[in-house]
């Protein structure tokens, strides 16, 4: 059937086709089909949604389509039932528990890309991926297939160093320091990072404080063969596009399968042409991954996963029982990184954690001597190296390089609570710590989240100001208050923890 193109003003999240009630009878579409739009060569894929709201012999589209695909209003176009792809065979397959071939797999992701694969189909593989697991064989094929279905880069400067945080941990602005110390000792690093899906700030949130982090393939190539390293937003680029779709379905599901994760972080490594990658994965309680033990055998699959797609990857295992630095939220990180690259000097937490991870990485390069690479990538942080790389950065993603910390707006919006008795800090709640930043408006609010004042260890008096939390508008203040005494997320207690008589 021949239909004319509504452009419709709404974003729905999704690939929508508006089809009048009469045209649906005809070509026999129903709610939730899967429709094909072709244009000449091109082909789309959408899901049908009935309503009057078009005329006969029009379709409306979704902008979602329009941020992928070009339509012109009015434009003709031919509409015809999908039908059902094969990949779909294949993820009943892996329902029942079966091994998936590298066809079915690399079947599967382009479904996806293409939008052949329905919502509800997506969420159908992510459980089952997350019931029946893959094995490595089938990650491998998982990361490759999920990177060569959207854009590579390659970049001319070699080596390309890459380093990932697996989250989880509040406060950790730890790559805007270890990139521009890595890349004030000659190394490459283009760093593309996510924003917050369940934290307070994504290394992404924290840098768009400072300059512009949604750039173009061309414009990152161009950033990191002038000065060797960039920070920016990876969803602002088409780096293994089936990844943000299958984590609607996570998110939704509020699960995360190990072997999809594993993918999720790899193919976009992969994609970017990085041939050494540093995994970092905070341990403790609160947050991804709690135990040691299950921190060693993740490393384990991150190294292994690594050699099939022929990069060379190291893991650190590093301390996440707190949070890094003084501040969480978008502004108040930013302000925390910039005066830290600013003076060399800063929370232990944060300089130990980034300089360390930094170390790794110059010794991996062959910059540095093994077992130098952390008094290296200190040395560079104290000279100002690092603060000179990163007015660069700044500078060429768009950003003022001589921005101040004093000069990054925050929330004027505040509360402070004070510790309820004298003792010492035994215990900070990471998970309750960054629920409070998000019910102050973090990250969507960027001048939104909360200072710290204490860490576990110190000694306290009753009435010492604990945390002050910063928001935009007094509702979110309100909220922010309200969650922080709900929940407990600083305790204090004294040495003696029990007393215990004769029984």
């Amino acid at each position: 059937m021949k239909a004319k193109i509504r452009i419709l003003d709404v974003y729905t999240g999704r690939f929508t086709v508006v089809i009048n009630e009469n045209d649906a009878k005809k070509v026999k579409l129903h709610p939730e089909d899967l429709v094909k739009i072709e244009s000449g060569k091109k082909t789309v894929y959408g899901d049908v949604v009935i309503s009057n709201m078009v005329e006969e012999g029009e379709i409306g589209l979704s902008k979602d389509i329009l941020q992928v695909h070009s339509f012109s209003q009015g434009e003709i176009v031919n509409i015809a039932p999908a039908g059902t792809p094969e990949s779909i065979r294949y993820i009943k397959k892996k329902m029942h528990g079966e091994k998936l071939r590298k066809v079915e797999i690399e079947s599967i992701i382009k479904d996806i890309v293409d939008r052949k694969l329905r919502e509800i189909e997506i969420s159908a593989f992510v459980t089952a991926l997350e019931i029946n697991g893959l094995d490595m064989d089938e990650i491998a094929a998982l990361t490759v297939a999920m990177a060569e279905t959207g854009d590579m880069l390659d970049i001319d400067r070699k080596p390309i160093m890459d380093v990932h945080s697996i989250g989880g941990v509040p406060g950790n602005k730890t790559n805007i320091l270890v990139v521009p110390i890595v890349a004030a000792a000659g190394l490459t690093i283009p760093k593309t990072s996510s924003r917050a899906i369940t934290s307070a700030a994504g290394t992404a949130d924290v840098v768009e404080v400072l300059t512009n982090v949604s750039l173009s393939l061309d414009e990152i190539k161009r950033i990191v063969e002038k000065i060797g390293a960039c920070l920016v937003w990876g969803g602002a680029l088409n780096l293994a596009p089936a990844d943000d779709i299958t984590i609607k379905a996570e998110r939704a599901l509020s699960i995360d399968p190990r072997g999809l994760m594993l993918a999720s972080i790899m193919s976009k490594k992969y994609a970017m042409g990085s041939q050494y990658i540093l995994i970092d994965i905070p341990t403790g309680k609160g947050v991804k991954v709690e135990t040691m033990e299950e921190a060693r055998s993740l490393a384990r699959d991150f190294i292994e996963l690594g050699k099939r797609l022929g990069q060379y990857v190291e893991v650190a295992i590093t301390y996440g029982g707190q949070p890094v630095g003084h501040t969480v939220g978008p502004a108040l990180e930013a302000k925390e990184a910039l005066q830290t690259l600013m003076t060399g000097k800063g929370p232990g937490s944060l300089v130990e954690k980034a300089t360390g991870l930094a170390g790794i990485l110059l010794e991996m390069g062959g910059v540095a001597p093994a077992g130098m690479g952390k008094k290296m990538a200190k040395e560079i942080l104290e000279s100002g190296k690092a603060y000179q790389k990163m007015r660069e950065i700044i500078e060429e993603q768009g950003g003022n390089p001589d921005i101040k910390p004093e000069e990054i707006p925050i929330g004027d919006k505040t509360y402070t609570f004070t510790a309820p008795t004298s003792g010492y800090v035994t215990f900070i709640d990471n998970k309750a710590i960054t629920g409070i930043a998000r019910a102050a408006g973090a990250p969507e609010d960027k001048g939104a989240g909360l200072e710290l004042y204490v860490k576990v260890g110190e000694k306290v008096k009753e009435g010492d100001p604990l945390f002050t939390i910063y928001a935009e508008s007094e509702a979110r203040l309100d909220q922010a208050i309200i969650y922080a005494r709900r929940t407990e997320p600083i305790r204090i207690e004294g040495m003696v923890l029990q007393r215990i008589g004769n029984i």
